[in-house]
């Protein structure tokens, strides 16, 4: 009865170990495709931002939504005159520059609602630092400064490593931490004072 008790102990063991395992492996999993599905989402988010607000510039300096179709040169159409006439016309030009202004100013209005994307801010913050910086901090810094913006920690993370990626910030670890920094830029060389020589002429 001893034996099979040890028995019964050990596959009890084994399994329990085997589905904790898994059970890691399945929840690192769980977050891996959660930061990537977030990121995603992120610059989903981005991009239709930028799409709403390239399409506004474009209403705004008059330029049609769509491409005109071009015209047949199989000669079966010709283009009317009125036409040309109509659109190389020079004898209006006050009703054609009082068009211009307003879209100038419209677009001006539209460029000042551009929000920058979120690795441009992850990066801006990041550079201004002198200091390493987690992403959690990074995350509630920019969470402070944005607050209609939702930014989450995992993304910010997941930013992060695309920027180190680039080489555009660097990553360093301190323990279990990880922290970053600005990549450092190589520093022009400076020229020596034996090259400069002095002007002796009279």
């Amino acid at each position: 009865m001893s034996e099979s008790t040890t028995h019964t102990t050990e596959l009890t063991s084994q399994y329990v170990s085997q589905v904790t395992s898994d059970l890691e492996h399945n929840t690192k999993e769980q977050e891996r495709i959660t930061t990537e599905l977030a990121a995603l989402h992120e610059q989903l988010a981005t991009l239709q931002r930028d799409h709403t607000v390239l399409l506004n510039m474009q209403q705004a300096l008059g330029v049609p939504a769509s491409p005109p179709e071009p015209t047949s040169t199989s000669g079966a159409t010709v283009p009317s005159p009125r036409k040309k006439s109509a659109s190389a016309s020079g004898t209006r030009p006050s009703a054609q520059k009082a068009p211009s202004k307003r879209a100038q100013g419209k677009a001006e209005v539209v460029a000042k609602t551009a929000q920058p994307t979120l690795v441009d801010l992850i990066h801006q913050h990041v550079a201004e630092q002198r200091e390493p910086r987690s992403a959690a901090e990074i995350a509630e810094v920019l969470r402070q400064a944005h607050p209609k913006r939702t930014i989450d920690t995992k993304v910010v993370r997941t930013t992060l490593e695309n920027l180190v990626a680039k080489s555009r910030i660097q990553r360093t670890k301190q323990g279990s931490s990880v922290f970053y920094t600005a990549a450092s830029t190589p520093e022009p060389a400076a020229v020596s004072k034996d090259e400069v020589q002095p002007d002796t002429a009279a």
